[in-house]
């Protein structure tokens, strides 16, 4: 087939290799290239970067509203896009441009977790499964048909960075599949069961350890690595990056031994913690360099 491939983050580039081995790729459309790292040099987006390794052609509009986008979309005369995490709404002119339309990689078992961060939002809420779909789009945020659903349990200890690596290869091998199979049928989503993954918003990450355990637990593993959930130590912001439900009761934030802390009921272990300018660590290491206070 003929493939318009819309995406821009990391867990877009598997699916944009899969389809590369199998299919014909007539460009790629991703964000525009951002400021980033210490110099604020504009960086291209791990699509972009990975599609011009690959020789194929790149667009990063800023909007797809124009009439001429719309035009030079349609140009391309695909069969279908391929769209995962790409960052732009699709007007209606390129969701009905290519012959079978617009199909969506969506990390979650739609209707639930809908929007920007259906991995983190799944973690956080304790939910046991999640998974991929493969959608046909619509206007709607994330609320067109869906042609194939795939499951998957969610780690006791799992993190957002764990469970995006699994659900990135799983979407790239059900598209494949989809694309292999088409037409397929296309079941629209129940009404009920509808949940929205709002962005995750940077207010959301200091930890408070007066909450229960398991909340507190299931923060710091659907934050990791990014934002990353985080407590003061002294005048130094540590992330917090793995951590486990531990035996133990103590006044939320007090230091029970180790890096277990208490929290409003029960207690959480930390095992992995990154300081400030430093790289990721088991805790045992940052524990070697980091004193921490009797309560955080």
């Amino acid at each position: 087939m003929k493939i318009v491939f819309m995406g821009t983050p990391d867990f877009s580039v598997s699916v944009l290799q899969a389809l590369q081995q199998e299919h014909e790729i007539v460009a790629v459309y991703c964000q525009p290239p951002r400021p980033a790292g210490r110099g604020k040099a504009d960086r291209p987006s791990p699509v972009q970067a990975r599609a011009e390794a690959l020789g194929l052609q790149v667009r990063h509009p800023v909007s797809l509203r124009s009439e001429t986008a719309a035009k030079d979309f349609a140009a391309l005369g695909a069969d279908v896009a391929v769209v995962v995490a790409y960052g732009l709404i699709l007007p209606q002119a390129v969701l009905d441009a290519p012959r079978l339309g617009c199909l969506n990689i969506h990390a979650s078992l739609l209707p639930r977790w809908r929007g920007a961060a259906p991995i983190h939002r799944a973690i956080m809420a304790g939910d046991l499964e999640t998974g991929v779909c493969i959608m046909q789009m619509e206007a709607g945020l994330d609320t067109g048909p869906v042609l194939l659903r795939e499951a998957t349990p969610i780690g006791a200890e799992e993190t957002t960075a764990d469970l995006h690596d699994r659900l990135s290869a799983m979407g790239a091998r059900l598209i494949c599949d989809a694309l292999d199979r088409l037409p397929l049928p296309a079941v629209p989503q129940p009404e009920d069961g509808v949940t929205y993954a709002a962005k995750i918003d940077k207010a959301e990450a200091r930890v408070d350890f007066a909450k229960p355990a398991v909340e507190v637990d299931r923060l710091i593993r659907g934050l990791s690595p990014f934002p990353g959930a985080w407590v003061q130590v002294g005048g130094e912001r540590v992330k917090l990056l793995r951590s486990r439900l531990a035996e133990g009761q103590g006044a939320p934030g007090q230091v029970l031994g180790g890096f277990t802390i208490g929290c409003g009921t029960g207690a959480v272990e930390v095992t992995e913690a990154q300081r400030e300018g430093k790289r990721p660590m088991p805790a045992a290491e940052v524990l070697r360099g980091l004193v921490l206070p009797d309560r955080l």
